[in-house]
């Protein structure tokens, strides 16, 4: 456990929290005995080789989460436990990926794509979601009530990418408030029907003057008769 908190505490390596689960700490034990050269020069090669191959793979891992994303948020996560963010992947929506990475390989994997405007975020110790739901708020929410449960003040959201926007911490306001789907097709619904209900108002007010003015000429012509 304790090396597991050194590990994500110090950014080494990376590991993915959410539908995918997380790497065992027996896998990186397992890695670590099977590549164990036998001298110092091989130990730099192999650490070098592993490190590279590593990040090649977290790189790749992030472009794959880029697909069909909706929405990638940053967390400053500096002090947080493994207990609690694991606490926190539970509470996630299933669409949604909480990924820890050094911030240059994440911006390696943005490069050239509409997620580089994630760029000013990519500063000290982040833990990255990955939103593959319409659902932002509900996506943002867990994260949030965690932040409020264990007074983490400053341990606020660093930045986010929404539509080809940055949103800094000051702005997820306006994420976090952004109306649900179900919100939004009812307010499409009610401004289909009330074009419709006027357009209705409006062809029947002349039709309501048109019997008043036929009621009227005939009244008219029964009183001449």
């Amino acid at each position: 456990m304790a090396a597991q908190q050194a590990i994500a505490a110090c950014g080494v390596g990376s590991e993915f929290w959410g539908s995918q689960g997380r790497l065992k700490s027996n896998e990186v034990g397992e890695l670590s005995r099977q590549q164990a050269p036998s001298s110092g020069q091989q130990a730099g090669v192999v650490r070098m080789a592993i490190s590279r191959k590593k990040k090649e793979e977290t790189v790749e891992k992030a472009r794959q989460q880029l697909e069909g994303c909706q929405l990638i948020a940053g967390i400053k996560y500096t002090g947080l436990t493994v207990k609690q963010m694991q606490q926190l992947r539970k509470a996630l929506p299933q669409e949604t990926t909480l990924m820890v990475a050094k911030n240059k390989l994440i911006g390696k994997a943005i490069e050239g794509t509409e997620w580089e405007a994630l760029k000013p975020a990519l500063k000290g110790m982040n833990a990255w979601l990955f939103v593959h739901t319409e659902e932002i708020p509900g996506a943002l929410k867990p994260y949030r009530d965690l932040q409020k449960e264990l007074k983490l003040d400053s341990n606020d959201f660093t930045g986010a990418v929404f539509e080809g926007k940055f949103y800094s911490p000051e702005e997820f306001k306006a994420l976090e408030s952004m109306p649900t789907r179900a919100e939004l097709y009812a307010k499409l619904l009610g401004s289909i029907q009330g074009p419709a209900a006027g357009l209705v108002s409006t062809l029947q007010a002349p039709a309501r003057d048109l019997v008043f003015t036929l009621k009227a000429y005939v009244k008219k012509l029964e009183d001449e008769a």
